[in-house]
């Protein structure tokens, strides 16, 4: 069973590498990152953090967005249409098939946005559909006090995804390493 903090973690790494991941898109600049999450239909407010990027940390998660993708999704799909570029994949999550659209626009140096809808079949936690908007802005570098995967959530709390039980993620039998 999955901690909280390793749920935490697997979810940010997700949302956070979806756009790099996507096959031949550009990895983000190192440096300083804040990302904001809002499910469209939730009333919850907004959930931010700030990551340390640096290239090997960004690879590790990449490797890993690409390994679970190839385990769990039987379609993964991504095609670019002008500037933006355009993820479909369809993803089994237990006994859920979560069917997924996600539209990526933007520069990976400077700021990015990610728009996602889903359908869950059987409904996942009891939620049928779900669509959220992920936007990363590139801060500038690191403060001196941080390292390569730490991370600054809008509580204040600090962890590093290089520290976290399962980090880096699992990769797919046979995907390639991350490169170092």
């Amino acid at each position: 069973m999955r901690t909280p903090y390793s749920l935490l973690i697997a979810a940010v790494a997700c949302a956070t590498a979806m756009p790099a991941a996507a096959l031949d898109a550009p990895q983000r600049k190192s440096g300083l990152w804040e990302i904001k999450s809002q499910a469209k239909a939730a009333k919850a407010p907004p959930h931010s953090l700030q990551l340390c990027v640096d290239q090997k940390t960004d690879d590790v998660v990449q490797g890993g967005a690409r390994g679970a993708a190839k385990e769990l999704c039987s379609r993964n799909d991504l095609r670019k249409e002008g500037d933006r570029l355009i993820v479909d994949s369809v993803c089994r999550f237990g006994e859920t098939t979560a069917t997924t659209h996600a539209v990526i626009q933007g520069k990976f140096d400077s700021a990015y946005r990610v728009e996602t809808t889903s359908t869950y079949d059987p409904p996942l936690a009891g939620v049928k559909e779900g669509s959220a908007i992920i936007e990363a802005k590139w801060l500038g570098p690191c403060k001196a006090d941080q390292k390569p995967g730490d991370m600054i959530l809008s509580n204040g709390m600090k962890l590093n995804i290089n520290d976290a039980p399962g980090f880096p993620p699992p990769r797919a039998p046979n995907a390639p390493p991350p490169k170092q």
